[in-house]
């Protein structure tokens, strides 16, 4: 009994165990470079450039030795379980900043009505967007787009809207705030389904 206990305490202090190191390392696309300092990182390409702060995440970027300033480490130590995502995250940020700085977001939204059609105006130079007559509502809803993201009205499609912009994140937020104003209050949402809703993702630049 001894013995069976003492092994069964062996095998959960060896799955407790933390790693000593974690990393996992990436290649710089062509005509983008990077810039780490601190866990600051300032990705330019030929659309542009963005800057990421990772300084609130335990980890270490760094250039990979021998590597020319063309491979990325992210390497995190003493880490373990769930904790050990953070360095996928950290991997994934940096790889949606290069394909914005090459080939840019492009969100595509579309108007949902059933009886009042909703109106959308873009304004001061493709930064903001007004909704009017929502549900028959007087009154009119305003988001103004994050960051660098551009608004305009597609060229061959009825009742949408583009969006474009380098930062995903600022990207999708706005489509969030968009869809977000447009919630119907107080009806059944099953039966009600108007709103402006994202229909497509994609680039700017088409592969």
């Amino acid at each position: 009994r001894d013995s069976w206990l003492s092994r069964a305490a062996a095998v959960l202090r060896a799955a407790a165990m933390k790693f000593t190191q974690k990393r996992q390392t990436f290649d710089i696309v062509d005509g983008v470079t990077f810039a780490i300092k601190s866990r600051a990182v300032k990705v330019t390409g030929p659309r542009g450039s963005l800057e990421l702060s990772f300084k609130h995440m335990p980890i270490d970027i760094f250039f990979e030795e021998g590597s020319d300033e063309r491979k990325v480490v992210v390497e995190k130590w003493f880490t373990g379980g769930k904790a050990t995502a953070s360095i996928r995250t950290c991997v994934s940020h940096m790889e949606n900043a290069m394909t914005g700085v090459t080939k840019g977001f492009e969100y595509k939204m579309r108007f949902v009505y059933s009886h009042f059609p909703i109106n959308v105006s873009i304004t001061n130079g493709a930064k903001r967007v007004e909704i009017r007559n929502f549900l028959g509502e007087k009154v009119i809803r305003v988001v103004d787009a994050l960051k660098d993201t551009t608004v305009k009205r597609s060229e061959d499609v009825k009742d949408e809207i583009v969006l474009s912009g380098n930062d995903i994140d600022a990207v999708s937020r706005t489509c969030a705030l968009i869809q977000n104003i447009c919630a119907v209050k107080n009806k059944d949402i099953r039966k009600f389904l108007d709103g402006i809703y994202v229909s497509a993702k994609s680039t700017v630049v088409k592969d």
